[in-house]
């Protein structure tokens, strides 16, 4: 194997161009040709290949986002698809793929490995869902970004004696809204892993208020089973029960676009450096992950049968200290 391909996939995450840069100094560093794959599966598909050398990746780990771009595509979810992937990549002597992404990619990547093609897996998604990582690439500072709006909310919301219910994204796992809601001393923390009952976020608010405090944040969940939007019409019939005037701020895709944090810049150093090694080695068909403060690889064939359980004792913990 002389020249290897990277691609960024899915969703966005900070710290996807830290592992861009490791992967091509790391595989420079063992005399291997690099070449960046544009807009993900649909770039491979497409054959949009650059050759990425070490000043190519300069000045790029501090930025947000992915240099090499991303992209749905639906045609790599066929069969034809991945062949015609598997054509531009014989067709530019690429002999193995370090792809970098969550669920999405990494299922992408599983099937490629099934077709004998060599990959490997960088754990990269915010919403921390992705089986074989305890915590993934882009996680720290997406969840320091809510922190840091909650914080400024909470501001606010003490000058007007207001309650806030912030929506903060995850797809279907709640990690994130959970640890901001402990970190961010939330009243309330609304999570797909566990049953929503509005009445009772209501009264938690008003039990806030009633304890004196100045302001009520309820972190919501985009995944959860009534999301903020839900939430607050079905609150603005009973303001009076609430005690506080409601507002509700979505967060969105502000938690993607932030400059990754020094966590993840060292994360995603380790993750994909340790990628190209195992390709080296000839151990493919794995994810490279953090589990227990290390640097492991994953079967993709587990990843992706997987489920991540979310530590419901957290829930319970943030119940605890909303007094």
């Amino acid at each position: 194997m002389r020249r290897i391909g990277v691609l960024t996939s899915g969703g966005d995450a900070p710290g996807m161009n830290a592992a861009i840069r490791a992967v091509v100094r790391t595989g420079l560093d063992k005399g291997l040709e690099v070449v960046g794959v544009r807009h993900g599966y649909q770039g491979l598909i497409d054959g949009e290949f650059t050759p990425l050398g070490a000043r190519d990746v300069g000045g790029i780990m501090q930025q947000g986002g992915t240099i090499l771009g991303s992209a749905r595509c639906p045609e790599f979810m066929t069969e034809a698809g991945r062949h015609r992937a598997l054509e531009q990549l014989a067709a530019h002597n690429i002999g193995g793929l370090v792809i970098i992404g969550g669920n999405g990619s990494q299922s992408g990547a599983h099937a490629l490995s099934q077709m004998n093609f060599p990959v490997v897996g960088v754990a990269s998604t915010i919403d921390n869902d992705l089986y074989g990582s305890d915590i993934t690439i882009g996680v720290d500072t997406a969840l320091n970004i809510a922190l840091e709006a909650i914080d400024r909310l909470k501001v606010t919301a003490s000058s007007h004696q207001r309650a806030f219910l912030v929506e903060v994204m995850g797809r279907n796992c709640g990690y994130l809204a959970l640890m901001a809601g402990i970190a961010g001393g939330a009243e309330a923390v609304l999570i797909p892993e566990a049953p929503t009952d509005p009445e009772a976020v209501a009264a938690e608010i008003r039990t806030a208020y009633e304890r004196g405090k100045a302001h009520a944040i309820v972190v919501v969940a985009e995944g959860a089973e009534y999301d903020a939007e839900e939430l607050a019409r079905y609150f603005k019939a009973h303001h009076q029960r609430l005690g506080y005037d409601l507002r509700t701020t979505i967060l969105g895709h502000v938690q993607r676009g932030g400059a990754p944090g020094a966590f993840d810049r060292l994360l995603a150093s380790r993750l994909a450096a340790a990628a190209v090694e195992q390709m080296a080695a000839g151990n493919t068909g794995v994810l490279l992950g953090q589990r227990q403060g290390e640097v492991r690889s994953t079967p993709l064939t587990e990843v992706v049968a997987g489920r991540k359980p979310l530590d419901l004792r957290l829930f319970e913990l943030a119940r605890v200290l909303a007094r």
